[in-house]
């Protein structure tokens, strides 16, 4: 008896010499324990470029000159001009008024188009966010359809607005994996090549069951230029089989396959060596938005893109704002100097006003993602300091910004997303689940809308203000409203 209480007195002694040592070893551990330890890794990976950019200049500084600064705007030709704006609460509304002018135009002659292009990387994929932004837009503005999509994707089968299947036997690559591509990738940051020596190969669309993209809109192949001109597409409708002929004579060529229908599947018949981009599927008139979503991208390959032939992409689908909502990667790399981001992401947005002539650029800055400290689940530390790079390359570039880690709460926010009843965000910290895209698109639609709504009161008061000019015709005065020209 007397030795099994002498066991028992160990044991208690040996729990508390290893409670004492833990808590005096405790100041000498990292405060950041298994950062990575819920992460779904899978959908969060680093293109090439951002390794290149964070060796390059990683440990490069830079003067902070905007803090506590004031941004004033200069009149638009029309005498628009939004209110002058701290810094840290930076929206830069000015930068959005072509594509707000478009809204306009829209919403009061109910006729004519704007379209977007939504960059993004793992928090867009299958479409997430993006769908409900593009449902928003519609429901007001009109239009119908999903846009442009890929000839295959990584994420086709968690795609519910489209239903996407295609061969095994496509040649795909990619502004994240490849340096030199065998043509220029297009505004998907893909480029395609059938190889159909042996096996047929075909591509397969089927419309969902989104609101407005019931049908598939005109669906109409993009490809590159080639010096095969043999090659041509074969469909099946009913009993009777239908060739088309591919010209690919110029930078850009389109095909239309087909009206307006429930499901498409095209076969490609001798066109190795033409670069194919994609499908796009719209009416033609009202608003339509592009998804343009990369796994693993950081926005720094967006810089990759052929000026040419985006001017060519521009010509044909005339894209009217560029949305970047990056970040989520960049936040892997470990340090809190993201000045060699803001430099980099900087020389992008320009690049992307080069191969969109045209278009307003809007930034939305990267989500609140957690991290376990101290055994508890944080805000990860590099979050801010990569929301304040953001904020100061769309001062610099002239871009607006929406700020979605203070949209969504700011800091501790993707703790609660997670653990709310329901959940609105995956147990990575890091993803928004459907429920939570879907209030994402609603934060962001609604904020891009302020902005509208504050257009057309500066609108109406700058047409108010200017003065008509009369044109004389024989005895007949003639006043010219410039505002609706």
């Amino acid at each position: 008896m007397n030795q099994n209480k002498s066991y028992f007195f160990q044991s208690w002694l040996i729990v508390l010499i290893a409670i004492v040592s833990f808590i005096g070893f405790k100041s000498f551990l990292p405060k950041k324990l298994f950062p990575d330890a819920t992460a779904n890794s899978k959908n969060v990976v680093v293109d090439s470029l951002m390794l290149e950019a964070v060796a390059e200049g990683g440990n490069l500084s830079e003067e902070d000159t905007l803090t506590n600064k004031t941004i004033s705007f200069v009149s638009n030709p029309l005498g628009i001009k939004f209110s002058s704006e701290k810094f840290e609460q930076y929206k830069g509304y000015q930068y959005l008024i072509p594509f707000y002018e478009k809204l306009y135009q829209l919403e009061t002659n109910k006729k004519g188009k704007a379209r977007i292009a939504y960059f993004g990387d793992s928090m867009t994929d299958g479409d997430m966010i993006v769908q409900d932004v593009r449902t928003q837009f519609q429901s007001i503005f009109g239009g119908e359809g999903v846009g442009f999509v890929n000839i295959t994707s990584e994420s086709a089968g968690s795609r519910g607005s489209i239903v996407h299947e295609f061969s095994p036997n496509w040649k795909a690559q990619s502004y994240l994996k490849t340096k030199s591509p065998l043509r220029s990738f297009g505004v998907n940051g893909s480029v395609f090549f059938a190889r159909d020596t042996t096996n047929p190969t075909w591509v397969k669309y089927k419309a969902g069951r989104n609101r407005f993209s019931t049908t598939l809109n005109n669906p109409t192949l993009f490809y590159g230029s080639s010096k095969n001109k043999k090659g041509s597409l074969r469909q099946i409708f009913g009993k009777d089989t239908v060739y088309k002929k591919l010209n690919p004579n110029s930078t850009l060529n389109s095909t239309q396959v087909a009206g307006d229908v429930k499901n498409v599947k095209v076969n490609f018949i001798n066109a190795d060596s033409i670069p194919f981009y994609g499908f796009n599927f719209d009416n033609g008139k009202g608003i339509h938005v592009d998804n343009f979503s990369s796994r693993g991208n950081s926005g720094l390959p967006l810089g990759s893109l052929n000026v040419d032939l985006m001017n060519a992409f521009q010509q044909k689908l005339g894209y009217d704002l560029i949305i970047l909502q990056f970040g989520t990667n960049v936040l892997n790399y470990g340090s809190l100097n993201y000045s060699w981001y803001e430099r980099k992401m900087a020389s992008v947005v320009n690049h992307a006003k080069e191969c969109f002539p045209g278009a307003a650029i809007l930034i939305i800055t990267t989500a609140d993602k957690s991290t376990k400290y101290d055994m508890q689940m944080k805000s990860d530390s590099a979050v801010s300091p990569l929301v304040m790079a953001q904020k100061r390359y769309a001062v610099k570039s002239e871009a607006g910004l929406v700020n979605l880690y203070t949209l969504m709460g700011g800091d501790g926010s993707m703790v609660k997303w997670v653990e709310n009843v329901p959940a609105r965000a995956n147990k990575d910290y890091t993803h928004f689940n459907h429920r939570g895209a879907k209030e994402i698109a609603q934060l962001i639609y609604k904020q891009i809308d302020t902005g509208y709504q504050e257009y057309k009161r500066l609108r109406a008061l700058a047409k108010k203000k200017a003065k008509p000019k009369a044109v004389v015709s024989d005895t007949v005065p003639v006043i010219n409203d410039t505002l609706d020209e």
